[in-house]
């Protein structure tokens, strides 16, 4: 039914998306300017390193490739497992996501983000970060293949995961939104493995 007024209330609806996106917005950003003016000499190196050594997924393509040589049969599934996810999660990412959604990158010159800190700043769109979504789909398609596995695994793709924002080429709302997408499709394309093959993904 209409309200009372013979109305529809979307325009307040929206107007109230607005605003909360808004206000999380500028958290967002106070947090990536914390973030930024935080002095953490020890570590600025090691998490611009780290960071590179996951670009175009160089870092997953590596750890695949181990638990393919080492790990048997069941290495060798969790490694096509995780390579797929890594595959469908960066496409969804990179293509889909960033292609509706277009959140420009920080200026982390304008934040103070030290420069000892830089890596090369990508001409994407910010959101979501795609290092973070292939780090957790690669985390979440392994360790459900390999659970013994999981707690190092989703440590490293936090770890990658903050490298982007500590670098300061994303946001940490970027980072935390590809944590949750990748999560998520490496969930579909291990449930959909599942369907097709009877329970390859998850068999022990």
């Amino acid at each position: 039914m209409l309200p009372a007024t013979g109305r529809w209330p979307l325009p307040r609806v929206f107007a109230r998306g607005r605003r909360r996106a808004d206000e999380l917005g500028a958290l967002d950003r106070a947090a990536y300017r914390a973030i930024a003016t935080h002095s953490t000499p020890r570590l600025d190196r090691s998490l611009a390193r780290l960071s590179d050594a996951a670009d175009h997924s160089k870092l997953w393509l590596a750890a695949a490739g181990v638990a393919a040589a080492v790990g048997g049969a069941r290495g060798r599934h969790a490694a096509v497992l995780a390579v797929a996810s890594v595959g469908v999660t960066s496409l969804v990412s990179n293509v889909v996501v960033k292609g509706l959604l277009p959140r420009r990158r920080p200026d982390r010159s304008g934040a103070e983000v030290p420069e000892d800190r830089w890596v090369r700043m990508p001409a994407s769109r910010s959101f979501p970060s795609g290092h973070s979504a292939s780090a957790f789909a690669f985390a979440t398609a392994m360790s459900t293949a390999i659970p013994p596995l999981a707690p190092p695994l989703y440590l490293c793709a936090a770890a990658v995961a903050y490298s982007r924002v500590h670098t300061g080429v994303h946001y940490p709302g970027d980072a935390l939104a590809g944590a949750l997408l990748g999560t998520a499709v490496a969930g579909l394309v291990v449930h959909a493995v599942d369907t097709r093959h009877g329970g390859l993904a998850t068999r022990p």
